[in-house]
């Protein structure tokens, strides 16, 4: 996060927990009253790290771990007690939730850590009750632990999507890699073994050559149709969002690309819903797949419906048919790239679909039960409403 953002995050913070511009005077004031009691308050704290399997795990390193992990903890109370609450210090605290998510503790323990450091500062200030203002001293540093808290919180929750997000991106990376390679070993394969038959056979005639070429060639253009739909999937351009009037978008799409006559096709679009904000390039892909898959379902023909309902300030446009519905295990991977229930289907049209509508500020989802038909539905905020 920006230090400056972050900061500024902080202040915010410190007037909503009623930090007082002498608050930083009362914990300078009792520093020297704190900073004795630190050892035994941080072993205290390390000692009952240690009870706990899952959080002593994380580390590694041994005593000589534990060493270092004290004088940093030692560091970071001291410059708590400094009266200085500055940008350095803020992403000082930042710094340290962020290192929490690299080394694998659980947000958990440090809440837990928090309040066992807060008796332990809170009993050492009764200590000394004589000495302060008691109870302006508690609350003040009661206020300062809240904030530090509170960014580090921020921070390890920042850190720990980025985090989750990396796995994603390398899960992602790796089922491509898979249906990629899925889909260009079984072409390459023809064409390894034509090219074989071509320089080997002892009897080739000029019919078996233009036969083997024939198939190299389309073999060749089967590659070239998982290239092609990996790079439209990769390259999307980002949508111009306009008003899309679904009645005069649906009535478009059809009449360059009608359903055939073994489908019965019925479309329910009421006047009161309004335009939706979509780039509408970019919907006719997603309709087209929708409704070709809907064909591809039935191919001895069926009922397809297109429904729009209005629901607040967005609404949901289905795609349903009759057809033989979804099976259980395979709903949860429709929209997964390289996942087809189709003999020659590359598994591209539902993901790409999905990317679309999301980039349109939309959600794609789908329901479905074997036997009942499948049902996909785009939502979309309307026109009135700005995503």
């Amino acid at each position: 996060m920006n230090p400056e953002h972050l900061f500024r995050r902080y202040q915010e913070l410190q007037a909503y927990v009623g930090w007082q511009e002498g608050d930083g005077a009362l914990i300078v004031q009792a520093r020297p009253l704190l900073m004795p009691v630190l050892p035994a308050i941080i072993e205290d704290f390390y000692d009952e790290l240690r009870k706990h399997p899952d959080a002593a795990g994380v580390i590694t390193g041994g005593l000589p771990q534990v060493e270092r992990l004290k004088r940093t903890l030692t560091g970071w109370l001291e410059q708590l007690f400094s009266g200085i609450y500055d940008q350095d210090f803020v992403h000082r605290r930042w710094v340290v939730g962020l290192r929490h998510v690299e080394i694998g503790l659980s947000q958990v323990f440090t809440n837990v850590a928090m309040s066992r450091l807060r008796q332990g500062l809170m009993m050492a200030l009764e200590a000394h009750r004589d000495q302060v203002d008691l109870p302006a001293t508690q609350r003040a540093l009661l206020r300062l632990i809240d904030l530090d808290l509170a960014v580090i919180e921020k921070a390890y929750r920042a850190g720990y999507v980025q985090r989750i997000q990396r796995i994603e991106r390398l899960a992602t990376i790796g089922q491509v890699a898979g249906g990629i390679a899925h889909e260009l070993r079984n072409p390459l394969n023809v064409i390894r073994t034509s090219v074989y038959y071509l320089r080997n056979s002892p009897r080739l005639t000029p019919e078996k050559t233009a036969e083997h070429l024939e198939r190299m060639d389309k073999q060749v253009g089967l590659c070239d149709v998982v290239i092609t739909a990996l790079s439209n999937f990769a390259r999307l351009p980002l949508p111009e969002l306009k008003p899309v009037v679904l009645g005069e978008f649906f009535a478009a799409i059809l009449d360059r690309s009608p359903v055939a006559g073994q489908y019965a096709l019925r479309i329910d679009i009421p006047e009161s819903v309004p335009p939706v904000l979509a780039d509408n390039s970019q919907l006719e892909i997603v309709f087209g797949n929708l409704l070709r898959n809907a064909c591809d379902a039935m191919p001895d023909g069926g009922r397809i419906a297109i429904e729009a309902v209005r629901t607040g300030d967005r609404v949901r446009v289905t795609v349903r048919d009759n057809g033989p519905g979804i099976a259980a295990e395979h709903l949860t991977r429709v929209m997964d790239p390289f996942f087809s229930t189709k003999a020659r289907g590359i598994g591209l049209g539902l993901p790409l679909s999905r990317a679309i509508v999301e980039r349109n500020s939309g959600q794609l989802t789908v329901e479905s039960e074997p036997g009942r038909g499948a049902a996909f539905t785009v939502t979309l905020s309307t026109h009135q409403q700005a995503p």
